[in-house]
């Protein structure tokens, strides 16, 4: 339903104790879409801490443990949004006059925040997006906005500006206000945000032809940041599909890796998972159901025993009702016989 959200929200640190703070601002341009008409949703590393949106229009914690600021703190940033609020139905407008629209659904999004890597050193985060399309970002290198689409020139051109420089204002703003109030809600929540759980992984295969997929289910994890593939001896696997990190209900995640291959003599598959609550990266080795093999053989020797047993019990009956009669020696009786014991 949101793109763009879904995209920035893959963007987090993988191994190391990094946090971010980042806010999630959507307006869309008419009402009975089942969105909010404006709505902000704030994340510390993977976790929704606020909410604001049009309906409600209050800032309201997520988590437990934002419900320790005080008072004045939420009566202020309300009143920040509710000023927001106005600037996005404004920004809105002008995107579609930028794409020579006057009418129709359409979201303007902007991702803003902050990083604090483990080393020390911090980043901010500006990106605007339209109809979930990137429309423009912030080069933090330079501090200069740059478009990613046409229709974004006039407006990056006027915030680089030496009259405007939003680049600038951008740059206190991470420095001045995003990392503190980073580190004070990662010092609030620190027990939450901070925690590690295993991941657990099950690996499975499926032939399909000449080729075989191969499934690997990472679950049960915590924080949501894991690298997982598969791997071929030494040699990564690349031609494998990957869905989404999902939330489960208790508060931990879940990932699939698949892998379509074409196994050779000599191949070794396994699946590799590396998480920050591991000591060293994990291998799990995948091998054929060699049970199955010995089922199905165990299955046809009985098949075969049952047939052997019905067979012979056949002819037996067969003698005793002719009075066990001398079985004739000769070719054709020999045939006569067969043909009796396979009707």
């Amino acid at each position: 339903m949101l793109p763009l959200i879904v995209l920035l929200l893959q963007v987090s640190a993988v191994y190391t104790d990094s946090h971010t703070l980042r806010y999630y601002m959507t307006v869309v341009s008419a009402p009975g879409s089942g969105l909010p008409e404006y709505s902000v949703v704030g994340y510390v590393d993977d976790r929704e801490i606020v909410n604001y949106n049009s309906d409600s229009r209050r800032l309201q914690p997520k988590v437990q443990w934002m419900e320790k600021l005080e008072d004045e703190y939420w009566e202020r940033e309300t009143q920040r949004e509710k000023g927001n609020e106005a600037a996005f139905r404004h920004n809105v407008k002008t995107a579609m006059q930028r794409f020579n629209q006057s009418g129709g659904f359409h979201i303007f999004q902007v991702m803003s925040g902050c990083e604090l890597r483990d080393d020390g050193s911090i980043t901010g985060y500006s990106q605007y997006g339209y109809d979930g399309r990137e429309f423009m970002a912030l080069d933090t290198q330079t501090w200069t906005y740059l478009p990613t689409m046409a229709q974004a020139l006039i407006t990056t051109q006027r915030w680089n500006s030496p009259e405007v420089q939003e680049g600038e204002s951008d740059k206190n703003y991470v420095e001045n206000e995003c990392i503190p109030w980073l580190k004070k809600h990662v010092e609030n929540g620190r027990e939450d945000l901070e925690r590690r759980v295993r991941p657990q992984v099950k690996v499975s295969g499926q032939e399909k032809g000449d080729t075989m997929k191969l499934h690997c289910q990472v679950y049960g994890f915590h924080p949501r940041a894991v690298d997982v593939k598969w791997m071929n001896g030494e040699d990564e696997v690349h031609s494998y599909e990957t869905t989404r990190v999902l939330s489960n209900p208790d508060g931990t995640y879940q990932i699939r890796v698949n892998a379509e291959v074409t196994p050779k003599e000599g191949d070794r598959y396994s699946c590799y998972v590396d998480h920050s609550s591991l000591e060293k990266p994990m291998t799990i080795m995948w091998e054929p159901e060699k049970s199955s093999v010995w089922g199905i053989a165990a299955v046809v020797a009985v098949v075969v025993a049952v047939a052997v047993l019905g067979i012979g019990g056949f002819v037996i009956y067969r003698r005793r009702k002719a009075g066990y009669r001398t079985t004739s020696t000769t070719d054709a009786s020999s045939d006569s016989s067969n043909n009796q014991a396979k009707a």
